[in-house]
């Protein structure tokens, strides 16, 4: 019962964390977004290296097949953020002045 019971709080200690990471890569996001970035820092704009390396982590996994229902979780929160920013990154090249 201990051995089951240790399991356990180290499962949902690694869940707790993941949980973190996730709310840690919003805020990164969040905090730019409401620095009323320009259209340029918009399109600029790259996630932290840990969050890229963190990214690049999950994807091999998911490659590998090796990927667990929250790491899941994770990187499709993290294709959401990416998503969301590549919008975004289309809309402030329309609003860049045109050439010529």
């Amino acid at each position: 019962a201990a051995c089951y019971n240790a399991i356990k709080l180290v499962r949902q200690w690694s869940e707790d964390k993941m949980a973190i990471q996730r709310l840690a890569i919003w805020d990164e996001v969040d905090d730019f977004l409401t620095s009323t970035p320009t259209p340029e820092q918009i399109i600029a704009f790259r996630l932290s290296e840990p969050t890229q390396e963190r990214l690049s982590l999950l994807l091999e996994a998911n490659r590998a097949g090796s990927i667990s229902s929250n790491e899941s979780a994770e990187l499709d929160e993290l294709l959401a953020i990416d998503t969301l920013m590549a919008r975004l990154k289309i809309r402030a090249m329309k609003k860049l002045p045109t050439p010529g």
